[in-house]
């Protein structure tokens, strides 16, 4: 087992375990802003998941579906932002 085997199956479990307290987060959100967070969060582990995936199964087109994913999340979290900025009047 070489280093790039270990490091795929040691950071897809732990990218796993951390999408699962993600989704607890989004689930017993206190507020919308912790749900949005938890949300954004959970896309950006999915895109580090799809990168070991790529990594675990030498397909680089994963790469590419990961970063459409990233662009897609960055314009949702700019147009909450927007959104939070506007309800506060700034």
């Amino acid at each position: 087992m070489n280093v790039q085997d270990f490091a795929v199956a040691f950071c897809l479990p732990v990218l796993c375990g951390s999408l699962i307290l993600a989704f607890y987060r989004l689930a017993r959100g206190l507020s919308l802003l912790d749900r949005v967070i938890a949300l954004d969060m959970m896309g950006t582990i999915a895109i580090g998941i799809m990168g070991g995936a790529a990594v675990a199964r030498d397909q680089p087109v994963l790469l590419d579906v990961a970063l459409v994913l990233a662009l897609i999340l960055f314009l949702g979290t700019v147009g909450f932002a927007y959104f939070v900025a506007r309800r506060a009047g700034l």
